[in-house]
């Protein structure tokens, strides 16, 4: 859908006051990934006091759930995963009764209404910044960017937006999602994210790379033969084919994952570590590396079996699947930079569901010494 308006007319605030209160808004709450990862991650941060004294949470999806409903749904992924300090019960119950839920239609401004209504029942008048976490396919970003701005944006604070991958499906499409966007968005209110850089392997490697003297002069085609990057799952689709299969397993995970690890590998040491800085030098990487070519690829999709006494389905298996799809549900390549750092180092990638073991990794092959 073709959104209307002006950019220079933004129904979002453009407030950047900090208030007390903040609302935050899990967009497509009864899915997957909001019960596995954002959730979780919300009462990891309440956990460890990173969130404002004054918060809530609310889920936003089309499936009908009441809030009880959706605290028993998400108390099962909850977790206290670093100490014990506290007491993880106690903590679990106070973060649950700050969490509710709405049920609505993506592209229904008078959903989005009663949403806001209920957001201002909860905020009780006090200055509120509201922040809208988008975990749903990017054919729907605009439809629910739209409706959240024109009925549901803050009028006392800032509003802002998160965005899951993937952010479109190519190049062309990437940027005219960007153009809709920003309709009814500026640049500094979208927040685009790529989870798996939050993992604590991705999170050390710019400290390795460039505040351990040991490695960093070794970092080069001259002590390096290859640089492995895998991500293995031992699980199929598991009835979420449908979207799946509009991607597919380069889409998916090598891309966006893969890729940005392969950036935060082989970039130059940035002028700090502030993000600008370290996306300027990933930037350079990109654009540095080599078109791939089609013999540098492999592709495969699993088939079904059966092993010791069980049987495992086929991935057309999936009743979400078409049965003659020939989406790719696992690749390898071949990817070499063409700087004179990297210069004839393959940088081999390889993603897949349903192998043998479940498998995130990075390597690094050296040269003889």
């Amino acid at each position: 859908m073709e959104p209307q308006g002006k950019e220079e007319s933004l129904p979002f605030s453009q407030s950047e006051n900090v208030g007390p209160h903040l609302s935050i808004t899990i967009v497509g709450a009864s899915g997957d990934l909001a019960k596995k990862k954002i959730f979780p991650a919300l009462f990891a941060l309440y956990y460890e006091d990173w969130l404002p004294e004054n918060f809530i949470v609310f889920g936003y999806a089309r499936t009908k759930m009441t809030d009880e409903e959706l605290r028993n749904m998400i108390s099962r992924t909850l977790t206290c995963r670093i100490d014990q300090r506290e007491n993880c019960e106690d903590k679990m119950d106070r973060f649950l009764k700050r969490c509710f839920y709405h049920s609505g239609q993506y592209d229904s401004e008078e959903h989005f209404a009663e949403l806001n209504r209920k957001l201002q029942e909860k905020e009780a008048g006090k200055l509120s910044n509201r922040l809208f976490y988008l975990s749903i396919p990017p054919n729907i970003f605009v439809n629910v960017v739209k409706c959240a701005s024109l009925r549901a944006s803050s009028t006392s604070g800032w509003t802002r937006v998160i965005v899951e991958k993937p952010f479109g499906r190519d190049s062309e499409s990437s940027g005219e999602l960007t153009r809709c966007l920003k309709l009814y968005l500026t640049e500094d209110q979208i927040f685009r994210i790529d989870h798996y850089l939050g993992k604590e392997l991705v999170e050390n490697l710019s400290v390795l790379r460039f505040s351990n003297l040991v490695f960093e002069p070794l970092w080069s085609r001259n002590y390096i033969r290859n640089v492995q990057l895998i991500f293995s799952e031992d699980f199929g689709t598991e009835g979420r084919g449908g979207y799946f299969d509009n991607y597919g397993i380069i889409r998916d995970i090598m891309q966006n994952h893969l890729l940005q690890i392969l950036a935060l590998f082989a970039m130059e040491t940035p002028v700090s570590l502030d993000a600008e800085d370290i996306r300027n030098e990933k930037v350079k990487v990109l654009r540095s590396m080599r078109p791939l070519q089609l013999e540098d690829v492999a592709v495969g999709q699993y088939k079904g079996h059966s092993k010791g006494g069980k049987s495992y389905p086929a991935y057309t298996d999936d009743p979400t699947v078409p049965n003659n799809s020939l989406t790719p549900t696992f690749a390898a390549a071949a990817l070499f930079i063409n700087n004179a750092r990297w210069d004839g180092v393959p940088f081999l990638m390889k993603a897949g569901k349903a192998l043998h073991t479940k498998r995130d990794q990075s390597s690094v092959q050296t040269r003889p010494w």
